[in-house]
């Protein structure tokens, strides 16, 4: 993100240099909409939990409501199958066409949201920016970040393509793509296998600070490194508190590492047609080719070798007549071999 606004003020720095600063902030902001909400709504329903150990014992398990609160900044030319009757972004959109290499016109576009959400009482930050510029002529360049709470992925990717119009609906483009993020594939458990696959678990436990005491009377009791009891009985113990145990250390481990840079070779289209009756906008990325830089934690060494990366968009509608009409609108994602999507479809009928 620091890096992202970093790149925008030298942009506009540089743009405004020999100029007056005021219209050419102007320009940049023109058409641009700030926006900023906050929307919620009830969770899960309350849960009653039994318990006959000790006597019937009840416990109600209580999820807070959800709610996400959403700040952004956008200028985004709308395609021509996109609503604009909207009065006002309330950051529940979700613009499936921004995730496209290509805008609609030519020139400076660009996208800053960050959204904090809660939702069945898990809290995520998703965000999603970036940068576009599509030249008079033939290349295009976009600077992105994106940060995908429920999908678990965060990568900072800059690419520059040159662009072959092979007509006035279909494009080509070839170029460099530079993507920083963490290094995915590593495990921070390998080294913690024994020969046989299984883990050393409870040897890894006590290096994190857990501790166990004995009674003398076959009797054993779990504590957490701050003193807290966590289990007493080993079945407790490995089905509860190691899992916790794991998924906090591979968190903290993976949190420690530094972010790894990957070049990558690639290859895209980008397809419009509208009309008022039949749309279909497509665009797809193939990364083929990865520079192999060697280091602890390439993903070449986790994946020996090569691997593919690819990423598309099929955004599709047809009005069969005034009243019968369908839709088809996606998003696909494959990176480090991790995938996210989104996608919506379905039929209208309007009565008239």
């Amino acid at each position: 993100m620091k890096k992202l606004l970093l790149l925008f003020l030298t942009l506009f720095t540089l743009n405004v240099s020999a100029q007056d600063w005021k219209p050419q902030l102007k320009k940049i902001f023109k058409f641009s909409t700030f926006y900023g909400a906050i929307n919620g709504g009830t969770s899960l329903s309350d849960v009653d939990v039994y318990s006959v150990t000790n006597g019937l014992q009840t416990t109600t398990i209580e999820t807070p409501f959800d709610y996400s609160v959403t700040l952004g900044v956008r200028k985004i030319a709308r395609f021509g199958y996109e609503n604009r009757a909207n009065t006002f972004y309330n950051g529940t959109e979700n613009t499936f066409s921004d995730a496209a290499t290509v805008g609609k016109v030519k020139g400076f576009e660009f996208l800053f949201e960050a959204d904090y959400r809660r939702v069945q009482g898990e809290n995520y930050l998703d965000q999603h920016h970036f940068l576009r510029y599509v030249s008079d002529k033939d290349f295009t360049i976009k600077i992105e970040y994106l940060e995908d709470g429920f999908a678990d992925i965060r990568y900072f990717e800059a690419s520059e393509r040159y662009r072959y119009k092979y007509n006035s609906k279909l494009s080509f483009n070839v170029g460099a793509v530079q993507r920083l993020s963490e290094p995915y594939g590593y495990d921070p458990l390998e080294e913690w296998k024994l020969s046989n696959g299984n883990l050393h678990y409870t040897f890894l436990a006590l290096e994190e600070g857990y501790t166990t005491t004995f009674d003398g009377q076959g009797n054993i009791e779990y504590f957490d490194p701050s003193g807290n009891s966590v289990a007493t009985s080993t079945e407790v113990w490995e089905a509860v508190a190691i899992p916790e145990m794991l998924a906090n250390y591979t968190s903290k481990k993976r949190d420690q590492q530094d972010q790894t840079i990957q070049h990558s070779l690639v290859f895209g289209f980008d397809y419009y047609h509208y009309t008022k009756t039949f749309w279909l906008h497509s665009w797809g990325n193939l990364m083929p080719y990865h520079l192999d830089q060697g280091g602890e934690f390439s993903y070449h060494k986790y994946n020996n070798g090569q691997w593919m990366d690819y990423s598309g968009g099929l955004i599709f509608g047809y009005k069969y007549n005034k009243h019968l009409g369908m839709f088809i609108e996606g998003t696909y994602n494959k990176y480090w071999n991790r995938e996210w999507h989104d996608f919506s479809l379905g039929l209208n009928y309007v009565i008239f």
